[in-house]
């Protein structure tokens, strides 16, 4: 199922005063004020850039009037991807989960309209919205009041991370089961709160794995890896690796849904294998080669 928007149909910030900032680099939303902020701390950080060209803010109504919309792919039964094209930010792809109890948006998209919207409301709506890490929240605010001011789910290890403050932001920490069968486990590493979702139903039935860039899956779709800044190559240290690979290992799982890309089956071996091979480079213990 696909499902474009046009940016006739935007349900942008144009009638709302002060306009809603979106950092155009990370496209994450920030505070309500007459004025942008001076910078977007998100990108400012180690983890993220600040590009060449500056800091650039940009919002709901100049985004529509570029020509931007959202598209819905299913991926599996009860599961849809979410992407804006032309692509935007750092351009991760959000992902819809039905369950019988309601359905999770996860790392929504920063740009969202009225078609949007309608098409996410006929798919059931949204009961809950988290994500993985700060760099991939989006425009969860306005989603969430999209649907009546549903729960934003943030991990309570990067509260600092929080850019546009609401109600609905609950903070959490530990194994929390959002909605039947669909559980969020804190990993840490490239976030002190960087986290997956289990969804035990995934995959047929075999569980599948939602992971943004936690884990990121690599080009050959059958290996990931974890980084505590990917665009800029910085590494995590083995004891960062070795939590995550024990926080993974109570749960199974066949599929596993990254950020930009998937592990069609295999996923679970695929994650505990590639983990143990960085370990092993890490600590010095790979064959030397070069």
């Amino acid at each position: 199922m696909t499902v474009p928007t046009h940016p006739a149909d935007s349900a942008s910030s144009a009638g709302c005063h002060p306009p809603v900032w979106i950092c155009a680099t990370c496209a994450i939303e920030h505070p309500d004020t007459p004025e942008p902020p001076q910078v977007c701390e998100i990108c400012s950080d180690e983890r993220q850039y600040v590009p060449p060209g500056g800091q650039r803010w940009t919002t709901q109504a100049e985004l529509a009037e570029a020509g931007h919309r959202l598209r819905f792919t299913e991926l599996e039964p009860e599961l849809f991807g979410i992407t804006v094209e032309p692509r935007f930010g750092i351009g991760q792809r959000g992902l819809l989960v039905r369950t019988n109890g309601g359905n999770l948006l996860w790392e929504p998209p920063g740009y969202i309209d009225a078609v949007a919207v309608a098409a996410v409301r006929a798919l059931g709506g949204v009961a809950a919205v988290a994500a993985s890490h700060p760099h991939l929240v989006g425009s969860s605010v306005s989603w969430s009041r999209a649907f009546g001011g549903v729960p934003v789910l943030f991990a309570e290890a990067d509260r600092q991370w929080v850019r546009r403050p609401d109600p609905a932001i609950e903070l959490w920490k530990d194994e929390k089961e959002v909605l039947p069968g669909l559980t969020l486990v804190p990993c840490g590493g490239h976030f002190p709160g960087s986290a997956v979702a289990h969804w035990a139903e995934g995959a047929e039935g075999r569980g599948a794995l939602l992971t943004g860039d936690t884990l990121g899956v690599g080009a050959d779709r059958a290996s990931v890896g974890v980084m505590r800044s990917w665009v800029n190559h910085v590494p995590l240290p083995p004891r960062a690796v070795r939590r995550i690979a024990d926080a993974l290992r109570p749960w199974h799982f066949d599929r596993l849904y990254g950020g930009f890309s998937t592990i069609d089956s295999g996923a679970e071996e695929a994650v505990h294998r590639s983990l143990e091979r960085y370990l092993l480079w890490l600590d010095d213990r790979a064959p030397v080669d070069t």
